[in-house]
């Protein structure tokens, strides 16, 4: 696939980062996309992942999850998998594994939110690498419906601020700040 065609060379045609940190993310991206034939493959020390922020927008919470690897409470999200190019269906279709929601949609369209490139630690034979993580926002009519998808990995629905008290990445804090600009 070239990266005229790649559908994250696309959305990041369209997209302007917010900030230094976020404009070097993008540009490692880009790059990332333009050099390599699979972005998504994890055999990329630098790969891509997306992922989303799921909103209750009346009652203006964000569902937040634990990641045991990294003893964090983030957004939900994750690898694509063979075959899948589409930055927002890996995001739906993460979110939908994760939290059991299926009536997620996207807020306010399909453009991304954040750009964030996050490293991972090392994990058994999982070296050390990075995640070039496009982020997107996902509502839910059915917040009571969430149900975590490993007893391993609980959901947690807070309101904006008690979410950027609870999670430690600065990169997850500041996608949180964007989400509540858009509550």
């Amino acid at each position: 696939m070239t990266a005229a065609h790649c559908p994250v060379a696309e959305l990041l045609s369209r997209y302007q980062p917010q900030g230094v940190v976020e404009a070097a993310d993008v540009a490692r991206t880009r790059l990332l996309v333009e050099r390599t034939d699979d972005p998504w493959s994890r055999s990329n020390l630098l790969h891509m992942t997306a992922s989303a922020l799921v909103v209750h927008p009346p009652t203006r919470r964000v569902l937040l999850r634990w990641h045991e690897r990294v003893k964090s409470w983030l957004h939900v999200g994750g690898h694509g998998e063979p075959g899948e190019t589409d930055p927002m269906a890996v995001a739906m279709r993460e979110a939908h594994e994760e939290t059991g929601l299926a009536d997620l949609e996207p807020l306010p369209d399909a453009g991304v939110v954040h750009v964030a490139v996050v490293p991972v630690p090392a994990d058994g034979d999982d070296p050390a690498h990075e995640h070039a993580d496009l982020r997107f926002v996902l509502t839910t009519a059915q917040p009571d419906a969430a149900v975590a998808e490993r007893p391993e990995a609980p959901l947690r629905w807070l309101s904006v601020p008690d979410a950027r008290a609870l999670t430690a990445d600065d990169n997850v804090a500041e996608t949180l700040s964007r989400v509540d600009e858009l509550l």
